[in-house]
């Protein structure tokens, strides 16, 4: 769908905003029938206006717009509510979010099965505990991420075809699948016992080992597909760790 000329009643997420000029905002929103799209928010930034509180990430919003080039403008913004405001740690997985879709979705890309899945994925981290449950929010919504851009993972079986066995030890090639390996010394990458990938597939990481190993191995892919960029929450993250 073009999201160009006029456009009203769509539902979308702001993911990221810049001042522009004095008083208005450039908008990346992800919208659920046009992908990512950018939009120039005039005024937003005055004080009384009345769109400027709406321009705020993980807030269900239904939006209009109208416009032809690269960048439209926002005609409207109205707020649906049913979204939990999400503070400390679940704030901090949903910029994480946020990022991948800037970095990773293509510009007017539609991919409205990704956008039910950001909007549970948004009620679940404000629902969830922090620590490893919200871990595993991540990881599904990775994984979703990856398979609506065509980067679809090979969980139950692995690169000779072979069902994934939970006992085997595997290590995970990009764009092939899963590969056995003999030892982890010999692996070219993360290595994960079958069970972890089982898991992953099955959306359960409630077992402590399974969360670890498709972290490191969704990680791995991420970074792979990122091409290089370094994701400004990783960077954060980073430096909280290692004062």
């Amino acid at each position: 769908m073009n999201p160009r000329g006029k456009v009203d009643a769509q539902p979308a997420y702001v993911l990221h905003t810049l001042p522009f000029r004095e008083t208005s905002l450039l908008v990346e929103v992800f919208t659920r029938d046009y992908g990512r799209i950018a939009l120039l928010a005039r005024g937003a930034r005055r004080p009384r206006a009345a769109i400027r509180g709406l321009m705020m990430g993980f807030q269900p919003l239904e939006i209009g717009w109208s416009g032809k080039g690269d960048v439209l403008t926002l005609m409207k913004a109205e707020w649906q509510g049913g979204q939990p405001l999400l503070g400390g740690e679940a704030l901090f997985c949903g910029y994480y979010l946020n990022e991948l879709l800037i970095h990773l979705l293509p510009r007017e890309d539609a991919h409205p099965a990704l956008f039910i899945h950001y909007a549970a994925t948004l009620l679940r981290l404000a629902d969830s505990q922090p620590g490893r449950e919200r871990e595993a929010v991540l990881r599904g919504f990775e994984k979703a991420l990856l398979q609506e851009l065509g980067y679809g993972l090979s969980l139950r079986h692995d690169a000779d075809g072979r069902p994934v066995e939970p006992g085997i030890f595997y290590t995970y090639l990009i764009e092939r699948g899963p590969q056995r390996v003999t030892s982890r010394e010999a692996a070219a990458g993360p290595v994960l016992i079958g069970q972890s990938l089982l898991d992953l597939d099955a959306d359960d990481l409630s077992d402590p080992r399974s969360l670890l190993e498709s972290k490191l191995m969704m990680r791995t892919l991420i970074t792979y597909y990122l091409a290089g960029k370094e994701l400004e929450t990783r960077k954060i993250l980073k430096e909280l760790q290692d004062p």
